[in-house]
């Protein structure tokens, strides 16, 4: 595993590596590594024949200037993480590296932006769009490999790709989960005792929420799900909505279509968590 700090030294790395014409998968992070994002590594090692993975805490997506300085940074721990896995190169830059000069790129993604995140997090897309297509032209990936905890920027990163034609596939990656069921997340270790021991309640109410898809309307099972989770005096939900999972529109019946999705955010404290499920595929 080799570490590199500049565009120069990857692109002359992975220029060498691919020579023969192998396919190279990317997996962006912002460090605070875990399983979830370990899990992204392996199954880019399963589909491809060499794997990069960067981490750098991008600046142009954080709308709260608090939540970018908390946000936890420990490189060496992500390099013992990364060690255990098939990892070829880690790109890790500063930020004058991946921002020589301001990035003042206004994307357009319609409806898919307004909607959840993009409503209370204005900005976060553009800064994620940002940063995701200067990696994708610095790595130059044949595959790119995102988990589907982060639903909307999912769908946000594919028509990026579309909008830019971009070559590159994204593959979306199943969220990977806690002994208990909480959604892995670097915001997790932030948390304290109290909260990390209710947090699981947002998931165990997601999947518990299901049984009642499709005999109770769709109305009635975001109330029920908003209701119980701030019965808990540790979590406060932001927003629970029940959408296409293609347009991220919120619908008003099971039979509006044939792939719906429940996506959260909740607040633990000042820490914010999300999370989604699937009702209908």
């Amino acid at each position: 595993m080799q570490v590199v700090n500049t565009v120069k030294q990857l692109q002359k790395q992975i220029s060498v590596a691919t020579a023969s014409k192998r396919k190279v998968g990317f997996v962006p992070t912002m460090g605070a590594l875990h399983n979830g994002h370990l899990s992204l590594v392996k199954q880019a090692a399963d589909e491809c024949d060499i794997v990069v993975v960067s981490i750098f805490v991008n600046p142009t997506q954080f709308n709260n200037s608090k939540d970018l300085e908390r946000y936890p940074r420990d490189l060496q721990t992500d390099l013992d993480a990364l060690s255990t896995v098939k990892c070829d190169f880690v790109f890790a830059p500063a930020v004058d590296e991946v921002y020589p000069e301001e990035d003042n790129r206004q994307f357009n993604f319609g409806a898919l932006e307004t909607v959840m995140e993009g409503q209370y997090r204005p900005g976060h897309f553009n800064g994620v769009a940002q940063v995701v297509s200067r990696l994708f032209d610095m790595v130059k990936p044949d595959k790119a490999f995102f988990g589907l905890k982060d639903f909307q920027q999912l769908a946000i990163i594919r028509a990026m790709t579309k909008q830019l034609e971009l070559s590159v596939e994204v593959v979306p990656c199943a969220i990977v989960r806690e002994e208990d069921g909480l959604a892995m997340s670097s915001r997790n270790t932030l948390l304290s005792q109290a909260q990390r021991k209710n947090a699981p309640l947002i998931a165990r109410t997601l999947f518990e929420s299901c049984n009642f898809v499709p005999d109770t309307s769709v109305e009635g099972v975001k109330k029920q799900v908003i209701d119980t989770i701030n019965t808990d005096t540790e979590l406060d939900v932001e927003y629970f909505e029940i959408v296409d999972g293609y347009t991220l529109q919120p619908v008003d019946n099971w039979n509006e279509s044939e792939y719906i999705v429940g996506c959260i955010a909740v607040f633990a404290g000042e820490i914010r968590l999300i999370d989604n499920v699937t009702y209908k595929l």
